[in-house]
């Protein structure tokens, strides 16, 4: 089971993947043309219909077809977010800084073939509009943080603590949450970013510290990528 889960999770995200895919080959396969759309309207729709599609699949089909049912306490969503909890998140961010400042240092002088520089891929490039900025920040900073969060942190990780030593989990979670990133210096960062939401979902009992610091720390890239990129050219050099 504990090696079974982590193979689930990233099957179910490739599958809605993969199926989103197919759906559009039909549709052009059709002869019905997508070129008229706004290419960060497009963008939008599809991401939220693909982390909509990866949460039913992997947590809904073994509970539809084996009626593993997985409830609101193992997804560490069994209430609100509470007063505590915004105390938690600043705490964790600190966690934050230090562990993946750390771990890329570490990285930049063993795992030299990486390209730390490189830019990562968000599918907004090129936003302009009002409407495309709001969209943006819809997908990065509100529905990426919560559904990640209720994949990783809250169904891998709430159900390998069962089967597997505390430590193992939050590995494990990390890895995987550091490979469906697909992209080496994006995946340091996010394996130390997980590491930490990991522990705030322990050490809290609840999902809602790490949604808080996942959206924090993605409204702070937000900023940085599109409303001030400038301050990303000045600590560049």
């Amino acid at each position: 089971m504990a090696v079974g889960l982590p193979a689930w999770v990233f099957f179910g995200f490739m599958l809605a993947q993969a199926l989103i895919l197919v759906v559009f080959g039909v549709i052009q396969a059709a002869n019905v043309s997508l070129a008229g759309i706004n290419e960060i309207i497009f963008n939008s729709i599809v991401s939220v219909i693909i982390y909509a599609v990866a949460i039913a699949i992997v947590i809904g089909l073994p509970w539809l077809i084996k009626k593993r049912r997985t409830t609101a306490t193992e997804l560490g969503l069994q209430r609100g977010p509470n007063w505590l909890d915004l105390l938690w998140t600043p705490a964790g961010a600190v966690a934050y800084l230090i562990l993946t400042t750390l771990l890329t240092t570490i990285a930049m002088y063993t795992l030299t073939f990486i390209d730390y520089d490189q830019a990562q891929d968000t599918g907004f490039a090129g936003i302009s509009t009002p409407l495309e900025y709001g969209l943006a920040f819809f997908i990065l900073v509100i529905v990426a943080p919560f559904a990640e969060e209720v994949l990783f942190r809250g169904y891998l990780f709430g159900k390998l603590r069962k089967y597997a030593p505390l430590w193992v989990s939050i590995l494990v979670t990390s890895l995987l949450f550091a490979i469906v990133h697909f992209q080496w210096n994006v995946g340091v960062d996010v394996f130390a970013l997980s590491i930490v939401l990991c522990l705030l979902r322990v050490v809290s009992g609840s999902l809602w510290p790490s949604i808080l610091l996942h959206t924090l720390k993605n409204g702070l890239a937000y900023y940085l990528l599109f409303i001030n990129p400038v301050v990303l050219s000045t600590l560049g050099g």
